[in-house]
């Protein structure tokens, strides 16, 4: 340039570069072009004006994607916009690639914005030089997009904080990898380290509870919000020349630090460390945006999560009881296991409660419900059966005031106070004599009580009950008395340890069956294992999740009377070679004939011989019936299983209180009666009746020696 000619103008600089201009207003939805950046899109060389949609013809799809997202990270980090885009003609063929770079701007008013920037056509590096490593291309950016759905997948499936850092550290960036990361929080005016990677035990000490307000990249993310990069040691170094010493020891050459922004709050930055030199580009740029917005929400999920599982298991924790003092003769032992999903916190609970005389009462109840309010319910209720029973009320009665205290909190005292969140609960109140070992049990729609005998054989114990609690304020609970024998121990439990894993109540109860009859250890041991057999491993710990997820809340007591005799502790005792069940058949319940043939089946379960079975049932029905008929008396029912398998012998008698003794007859064809003694000649090895003090005793017995089968 000779002195004195004027200055060129920008116009003429630009076309002497062959570098066109562009405009884009999102707000009108157009695209101006000049002469050379119209020439460079493949039209005449002419300034011109595109619609969003002509423009858009002209790039490659991917492309015009691309330059939205590059704008859009530009916009938030207040930075210039740079993409690579590739030009096509009429017939779908990339006739040349262009570089442009760009200055956008954002109105918040019409949330709108607005793009000037330069085209430049560039020429494609030789694929295996080292521009075409650097280049942006097809391949890098679909290595990108499955890069970031796997990386999204990963973060969304984290769990906890530590899974989420895990995640984190084990990223693979296609092109570019940081060989430490650091995830900074936020406390008050200070920063903490939630996680680091990449670095020795201790290294963190220099940073710890550093002041937001302190000259560091990752304090002035958290209080700007916006990304630094530094891609060199000496650019770090002129930029915080003060923070500069803590992070040089490291020897690393570029730094990436991003915030962490969750609903527009930065709860923190993350920082990404290079030992090799990064230009940080848009795409770069973009990859790192995306992990660090992915990363912030997961921390999120995994914080809110982490809270929301303390303040449940403390809620639990201070909800379930201990098991109390040492009871002579007896032991107790416990498990509670939450549900898996929301807030792992349900309406299932246990209780122990001391009553006068030595003696206590069991508790085990399901509030309808697996949330807050099934568990607040589950407290109240809680508390209130222990003031019931505390005031010296029959099991009958304590579960009569229950249920009305449950129906006056969810239904309300009037129409106009009643809630539409009506709840039940179920129920299984037992008072326990510990001398006698006496039973005295009331049952609200809760599943019964099983016995594990001396021998390993394990029933069902049938007992009265009524509605589910809070259902009829005026609802009765009858009261059953079973007697627990020196060597037996006796389970209650939730529905949810019976019907989880797909099962029902018939057949989760045969999978339950098989564990307590296998089990041999002590009663702390036969817990884990109850539990253990529905989801794995168990803890010894009453309160906290075993697995990740579970069906439904799991409440378990045992009970073990111990055996006779010194030694025997808390273990289960050994197998004598007998067994028996009792059970009475009141005049005002026939039903309970039925209930009787079934536990027949059950103390039988194993007998080789099933016609011997089948005949043992049919007699005792006879028998049973025969005193129901004909006596106005109740029938007690007494059956005994004694000796080594393959070698047994069963006895049952039916006792009753009247001295009417039992006489053989000669039925017709067509009569419905008077047939049990012909049967009991026929299918019985031994029959007779004993008279008593009061009453009398039908008895009858079949062996399960070979010989006698069927006889």
């Amino acid at each position: 340039m000779r002195t004195g000619e004027p200055m060129p103008t920008v116009g003429d600089v630009l076309t002497a570069l062959a570098t066109g201009v562009w405009y884009w207003d999102t707000a009108v939805g157009t695209v101006t072009l000049d002469e050379e950046a119209a020439r460079l899109l493949g039209l005449p060389a002419e300034q011109t004006r595109l619609t969003e949609a002509q423009t858009r013809a002209r790039l490659h799809p991917v492309d015009w994607n691309e330059i939205t997202g590059v704008v859009q990270l530009a916009i938030a980090e207040g930075t210039l916009a740079e993409v690579r885009v590739r030009i096509m003609d009429e017939r779908g063929r990339v006739i040349r690639t262009v570089r442009s770079r760009s200055k956008p701007s954002y109105d918040p008013e019409d949330r709108r914005f607005r793009v000037v920037g330069t085209l430049q056509e560039v020429t494609e590096p030789v694929p295996g030089t080292p521009a075409g490593r650097t280049a942006v291309t097809g391949d890098w950016r679909r290595s990108r997009e499955a890069f970031l759905l796997d990386a999204g997948r990963a973060l969304a499936e984290a769990r906890s904080t530590e899974e989420v850092l895990r995640v984190a550290a084990g990223l693979s960036m296609p092109g570019f990898s940081p060989d430490g990361l650091a995830v900074f929080g936020v406390e008050g005016d200070r920063l903490t380290i939630i996680g680091h990677h990449g670095h020795q035990a201790g290294d963190e000490s220099p940073f710890l509870h550093m002041s937001v307000q302190t000259d560091y990249p990752a304090a002035e993310v958290v209080r700007g919000g916006r990304a630094v990069y530094l891609s060199s040691p000496e650019h770090y170094k002129q930029r915080y020349p003060a923070t500069w010493p803590l992070a040089e020891r490291f020897g690393r050459q570029s730094w990436a630090f991003l915030p962490l922004t969750v609903a527009g709050r930065t709860m923190g930055a993350w920082m990404a460390g290079f030992s090799y030199p990064v230009a940080f580009t848009p795409d770069e740029r973009s990859v790192l945006t995306t992990v660090a917005r992915m990363l912030a929400q997961a921390l999120s999920r995994a914080g809110t999560a982490e809270s929301e599982r303390e303040l449940t298991d403390g809620l639990q924790r201070s909800m379930l009881p201990t098991l109390g003092p040492q009871i002579p003769g007896m032991s107790v032992a416990a498990r509670y296991v939450p549900t898996g999903g929301g807030l792992q916190v349900g309406g299932d609970w246990y209780d122990m409660i001391p009553l006068p005389g030595s003696r206590f009462a069991l508790v085990i109840g399901d509030v309808q419900g697996h949330d807050v309010r099934a568990a607040g319910l589950m407290g109240q209720l809680r508390i209130a059966l222990r003031a019931y029973a505390s005031e010296g009320h029959r099991p009958d009665a304590v579960l009569s005031r229950a249920s009305r205290f449950l129906h006056g909190m969810t239904y309300g005292d009037t129409d106009e106070g009643a809630t539409t969140d009506l709840r039940f609960a179920t129920c299984l109140y037992i008072e326990v004599d510990p001398t006698t070992g006496t039973l005295d049990v009331a049952r609200a729609g809760h599943p019964d009580p099983a016995i594990r005998m001396a021998d390993g054989t394990v029933l069902t114990r049938p007992t009265a009950g009524g509605l589910p609690l809070g259902i009829d304020p005026d609802a009765d609970y009858p009261t059953t008395r079973i007697a627990l024998e020196p060597g037996e121990t006796m389970l209650i439990c939730t529905d949810g340890l019976i019907e989880t894993g797909g099962h029902d109540l018939d057949t989760g109860w045969k999978r339950i069956r098989t564990i307590l009859e296998e089990h041999d250890g002590d009663l702390e041991a036969l817990a884990d294992a109850l539990v253990q057999g529905v989801h794995g491993p168990s803890s010894h710990h009453t309160t906290g999740p075993l697995v990740d997820r579970r069906e439904d809340d799991i409440a378990v007591l045992l009970l073990c009377r111990q055996a006779e005799g010194p030694g025997h502790g808390d273990t289960l005792p050994a197998r004598p070679a007998v067994r028996r069940t009792m059970l009475t058949v009141a005049q005002a319940e026939p039903e309970r004939v039925a209930v009787a043939r079934h536990q027949l089946r059950e103390l039988l379960h194993d007998w080789s011989s099933q016609e011997q079975v089948d005949s043992a049932v049919l007699l005792l029905s006879e028998s049973l019936t025969n005193v129901l008929v004909h006596t106005d008396a109740d029938a007690l029912l007494l059956a005994e299983v004694s000796g080594d398998p393959g070698d047994r012998r069963m006895r049952i008698e039916v006792t009753d209180t009247s001295d009417d003794l039992p006489h053989r007859r000669r039925p017709g064809e067509l009569a419905s009666s008077g047939r049990g003694l012909l049967l009991m000649e026929i299918l019985a090895d031994g029959w007779g009746v004993d008279p008593r003090g009061q009453g009398k005793s039908l008895w009858f017995e079949l062996y399960e020696s070979e010989g006698k089968d069927g006889a």
